[in-house]
């Protein structure tokens, strides 16, 4: 499928289809080229990834993906999760509020894209902190080939992996995402991906 027709797919879904529509248009205005990236209109300045445009259940959102460098002397940027380190978002639930907010999102584009041009870049701290949760860890130790796999992943596809290990709350269920996961650990791949 060509670039032009997933962008057009995804400007015409049902859900903040008006909302998409005039997120991109801001987006467009500020001279990034546009791309789809995991499913989402992604925009870029000279090849780095600026900003994202989100259709979530109850809201629309513009990510930023070094969000957590630009001031934000309102604190209206949100972090997407307790774990996101760099990611910040501007939410919307409505077209009023984009029209609104219009000013604010030039703002925050302008100052991601300088952040770009500045060449800053996140630190990402929790990446070497990683608590591996004891069935995890038995896994390694007892299939070489396993621990093997998983060293070779990229610190995010490691930390996701850890993070949803973690994320259930008894040993067994831990024990058996850990089982489950291993044939796509060995093919290299994240958690969230096929």
């Amino acid at each position: 499928m060509a670039e032009d027709s997933r962008i057009e797919a995804l400007l015409n879904q049902t859900n903040w289809q008006d909302e998409r529509r005039k997120l991109r248009d801001i987006l467009l205005g500020s001279d990034l080229e546009e791309h789809v990236k995991w499913g989402k209109l992604c925009y870029a300045w000279d090849g780095s990834n600026v900003a994202i445009i989100y259709g979530m259940k109850n809201s629309c959102a513009v990510g930023f993906f070094k969000g957590s460098l630009l001031e934000d002397e309102d604190g209206v940027l949100v972090q997407p999760g307790k774990h996101s380190q760099a990611m910040r978002r501007l939410h919307f639930e409505n077209l009023e509020e984009i029209e609104d907010e219009e000013d604010t999102i030039r703002r925050f584009i302008a100052r991601a894209i300088q952040a770009e041009k500045d060449g800053l870049e996140v630190q990402f701290t929790e990446k070497d902190n990683l608590d591996y949760p004891e069935e995890l860890q038995d896994a390694l130790d007892d299939d070489p080939e396993l621990a093997e796999a998983f060293e070779e992943l990229t610190p995010g596809r490691q930390r996701g992996w850890v993070l949803h290990f973690s994320g259930a709350k008894q040993s067994e269920t831990r024990a058996r995402r850990v089982d489950k996961a291993r044939l796509k650990i060995i093919a290299g791949k994240g958690w969230n991906e096929r």
